[in-house]
């Protein structure tokens, strides 16, 4: 039985906040709320940001290069290309790992071929089927005006989309697909949370308030430490007072004598250090760096000695397994995409289990480098000799990420 497009305008509703929490720690718009102690620093106007949020989210995304299908029988990669699918791709693999969940509304252009866009999780939803992971039901703000009302909406259902025009009667159009024309991309789901988890934890919203609570501090600090504090002892109360502006720049100060011969103490406070709020940055940025899977070089805490190429993949172990686990996941979704769009493009109900030889194909997350191709080329050397024809020009441009070349191979004369 349908929920109905009511109950998921208020589902749509409960996870717009967390959603839009999310992006502002991604924009680096996020204002973490001020201790006792950094309260005072608002009528300054100290407002440090940190994009560690963003760094975590864009390292993982930016290893994820969709390079096509194998085995494409129904010829959905046409449709992909002919959708700009380098920016597809990216747009919706960015917003599921910030939301937890994109999705990709496909509909008819003028021409009736599929045509698909990207809406992030705070736009739509829906009810989702825990075995194919595609919606029962859903539902999208296609678009909003310029005071965030809906303004255009759609409702999905199996067959159908009905659509909701402000001030105009809703009308509905049928298709062939037997699910909604809104597949959700998902991040990490699980039996728990099917429409899946976001990149940014709340272990990493936390360590990031921290930083900029320690940065608001040190850069406080950083005029003490370029201004020290003076303090004069002493003085006749009767006396004109110091200008204290000329007095901290002056290089040489004159305080004469009085009738009795007494003169007043000049002293200075001990200049406040900033090594305890590095090193307290440094001990945030460690605990980050250990709950996304980068490194203290990746956030700025560059070590004194060059890492080589293999001590580089090895520290970022976690972001490549990260990587594969995300490639599973994005890569049936998408291939959900590719189904939906070829039962709309040919106005014919297929079946999900015809397009069980068409498997995604991905870049490998490290491109390897000249001394792993070496290897790579010594170990299939090796291999095929143990077994003849088990490396081949497709599974090693799977291995590597280059392709095969299509120019003939050069004839050498033995002589």
């Amino acid at each position: 039985m349908a929920e109905g497009i009511d109950y998921l305008k208020k589902l749509l509703a409960s996870k717009r906040d967390r959603i839009g929490t999310r992006y502002g720690y991604y924009e680096m718009k996020n204002h973490p709320q001020d201790l006792f102690s950094t309260k005072e620093l608002r009528a300054y106007g100290l407002r440090p940001v940190l994009g560690w949020c963003s760094k975590a989210v864009d390292s993982l995304a930016d290893r994820l290069q969709f390079k096509g299908w194998k085995n494409d029988n129904f010829n959905i990669e046409q449709i992909f290309v002919m959708n700009n699918a380098d920016v597809l791709f990216d747009s919706a693999i960015l917003g599921a790992m910030i939301c937890g969940c994109s999705f990709i509304y496909i509909a008819e252009d003028e021409t009736g071929f599929p045509r698909l866009e990207v809406i992030d999780g705070s736009n739509a939803t829906g009810i989702i089927d825990p075995v194919t992971n595609l919606l029962k039901e859903g539902y999208a703000v296609l678009e909003r005006d310029k005071n965030n009302i809906p303004i255009r909406e759609a409702y999905f259902e199996p067959g159908r989309t009905t659509f909701y025009v402000k001030g105009e009667d809703p009308y509905s159009i049928s298709n062939a697909a037997p699910a909604p024309l809104l597949v959700p991309v998902l991040y990490r789901p699980d039996a728990k949370r099917p429409f899946g988890h976001s990149r940014i934890s709340r272990a990493m919203m936390s360590l990031t308030d921290g930083a900029v609570r320690t940065a608001k501090r040190a850069e406080l600090s950083a005029e003490f430490y370029s201004f020290p504090q003076k303090y004069v002892l002493g003085t006749d109360p009767d006396a004109k007072s110091l200008d204290k502006w000329r007095s901290t720049i002056s290089s040489l100060l004159e305080i004469s004598k009085d009738e009795d011969g007494d003169k007043p103490t000049v002293g200075q406070f001990t200049q406040q250090s900033m090594q305890p709020h590095i090193d307290h940055i440094r001990s945030y940025a460690a605990l980050f760096a250990g709950e996304s899977g980068l490194t203290m070089d990746d956030l700025g805490f560059v070590s004194d000695n060059p890492s080589s190429a293999e001590a580089i993949k090895a520290s970022h172990e976690s972001l490549r397994v990260l990587a594969e686990k995300a490639q599973r996941t994005f890569g049936s979704c998408f291939l959900n995409v590719g189904y939906i769009a070829a039962c709309l493009r040919d106005s014919f109900p297929y079946q999900r289990r015809q397009l069980y030889l068409t498997t995604p194909l991905w870049m490998p997350a490290f491109k390897p480098d000249a001394a792993t191709l070496s290897g790579i080329g010594d170990g299939a050397i090796k291999i095929n000799q143990a077994v003849p024809g088990y490396f081949n020009a497709d599974n090693l441009a799977d291995l590597t990420g280059i392709d095969p070349s299509e120019m003939d191979p050069v004839q050498v004369d033995d002589e």
